[in-house]
C-alpha cells in the first residue's frame, strides 16, 4: 500500500531532481500534485524546475563528492535523474546503500552513456541497430569513420539535445565533426560513437511506461530533428501494424532489461516494416512534450505516477496533436516573446514558456502545442501559431 504523508514533514515523501530543465519542471509539478516534496538540482541557478520546487541546490552534478553530499543531506525517497551529466557511478553506490534511483541506478548509468545502451541493445539483446564504432582519440575516430563509412553521424557518448552531434557528409567534414564532438558533450571532451547513416522513412519516439500494472505504450510520436535537436513532434505517427508491433517488442525488450518503474523514451528508425533501435532515455523525452495536449496523462504525469509505485492501467489518447519547439539563438539573459495573444487565438492551441534564464548559442525556450482533426492539420496549426510569434533578444545585462 502506497502512503503519502503531509508535504515537507517527517512522514512526507521527498523527491530529488537531478536536472531541472523544462522536462524536470513538468515532473516537479506532477509530483507536487501527488503531495511530494520536490528538491531541484542543476548546474546553474534559476533553472525551470527550481522556479516551482520547494527547495534547490546548485552544483556540478558530475562532481561525485558533491552529488553524494547533497543526497545524504536531503535523504530523498526518490532520486530522479533528468539529464546525462551526472556522476552515475555514485548513484550506483548509493542505490546499494538503500537509496531509490528512478528507474534504477544501472539504467541511469547505461542510458546516460551511449556506449552502455548500445552494447546492451545490440550485443546482449540482439536488437537491430545501425552499424557503429566507438573512439576515444582522434586517430581512433578517423579509423571509425573509415570503417563505418560516409555519410555517418558523430555523437559524444554523453550528450543530449544535439549537443556535440554532427553529420559527416564528405571527408572535408571529418575534422569539424571531431572538434564539435569534443567541445559540445555534456561531460566535456571524450569518447564518441560513430554511427552509419540510416536510410529511414521516419523516426519515432515510443513512450513506454513501466508501472506496477505492467508495461503500456503511448501512441507513437513522430518527430523531426535538426542537428540532433527536436523541432517538431506529433501523435500519432502512422505505422503499419507489423512495424508498430515490432517497435513495441523492441521497446519492451530494452525497457525490461533496464528495469524499474517510470517512463522511457525509446527512439527508433522505421524503414517500411523494419525497426532499427537508436537510443532510449529512462525519463520523459523532449519529443513527448506533445503529450501535454494529446492525452489524459502527459508523459510527465505518467513518469511521476509510475515512479511512485502507483498503477498506470491505461492511457487515454484524445486525438491528433502536434508540437513546435521555439528555439532562440544569441547570447543574452533577456529574451522577449511577443504576440502571444495572436499565437493563442485559434481553438486547440496551447503554449508553454519554460522560463530559462539565458541563451548562449541556441536554446529551446518554449513550445507550442496544437490539436486538430488530423496530424497534418495539427502540425499546420502549430506552425501557424509559431509564425505569429516574435522573438526579440535584448543586450545582456
Amino acid at each position: 500500500m502506497i502512503k503519502i504523508g503531509s508535504t515537507a514533514t517527517e512522514i512526507g515523501t521527498k523527491a530529488l531532481l537531478l536536472g531541472s530543465g523544462e522536462l524536470g519542471k513538468e515532473v516537479a509539478l506532477e509530483l507536487q500534485r501527488l503531495g511530494v516534496e520536490v528538491v531541484a538540482c542543476d548546474r546553474y541557478a534559476g533553472a525551470p524546475a527550481m522556479q516551482v520546487a520547494h527547495r534547490c541546490h546548485v552544483f556540478n552534478m558530475l562532481d561525485g563528492d558533491e552529488l553524494r553530499r547533497v543526497i545524504e543531506l536531503e535523504r530523498p525517497d526518490h532520486i530522479i535523474p533528468e539529464v546525462e551529466a551526472i556522476a552515475t557511478p555514485v548513484l550506483v553506490e548509493l542505490e546499494k546503500e538503500g537509496y531509490h534511483v528512478t528507474p534504477t541506478a544501472s539504467a541511469a548509468w547505461l542510458t546516460m552513456n551511449r556506449e552502455g545502451i548500445r552494447r546492451l541493445a545490440a550485443v546482449e539483446l540482439g536488437v537491430t541497430t545501425s552499424r557503429y564504432r566507438f573512439a576515444s582519440t582522434e586517430e581512433e575516430f578517423r579509423a571509425a569513420v573509415a570503417e563505418v563509412g560516409i555519410p555517418c553521424v558523430v555523437k559524444p557518448i554523453m550528450s543530449s539535445s544535439g549537443h556535440g552531434q554532427s553529420t559527416v557528409k564528405t571527408e572535408a567534414d571529418i575534422d569539424r565533426a571531431w572538434h564539435i564532438s569534443q567541445e559540445g558533450g555534456r561531460a566535456g571532451a571524450g569518447r564518441v560513437i560513430v554511427e552509419a547513416f540510416v536510410d529511414f522513412d521516419y523516426e519515432i519516439t515510443l513512450l513506454t511506461v513501466r508501472s506496477v500494472a505492467g508495461t503500456c505504450f503511448c501512441e507513437p510520436v513522430g518527430h523531426i530533428q535538426v542537428d540532433g535537436d527536436y523541432r517538431y513532434s506529433w501523435q500519432p505517427q502512422a505505422m503499419s501494424p507489423k512495424a508498430r508491433a515490432q517497435a513495441e517488442d523492441v521497446a519492451r525488450k530494452v525497457t525490461d532489461a533496464l528495469g524499474g518503474y517510470g517512463i522511457f523514451g525509446v527512439e527508433m528508425f522505421i524503414k517500411g516494416d523494419e525497426v532499427i533501435f537508436s537510443e532510449v532515455s529512462p525519463r520523459p523525452h523532449d519529443t513527448g512534450m506533445v503529450t501535454m495536449i494529446s492525452q489524459d496523462m502527459s508523459e510527465f504525469a505518467l513518469h511521476a505516477r509510475a515512479l511512485m509505485g502507483l498503477p498506470v492501467p491505461a492511457i487515454k489518447f484524445y486525438g491528433p496533436s502536434a508540437s513546435r519547439a521555439v528555439v532562440v539563438e544569441g547570447d543574452t539573459n533577456r529574451v522577449e516573446l511577443s504576440g502571444i495573444d495572436k499565437v493563442l487565438e485559434e481553438t486547440g492551441v496551447q503554449m508553454r514558456i519554460f522560463g530559462k534564464p539565458e541563451v548562449k548559442g541556441h536554446r529551446r525556450m518554449a513550445v507550442i502545442l496544437a490539436t486538430d482533426e488530423s496530424v497534418e492539420a495539427a502540425r499546420e496549426k502549430a506552425e501557424r501559431a509559431y509564425n505569429k510569434l516574435t522573438v526579440t533578444t535584448l543586450p545582456r545585462k
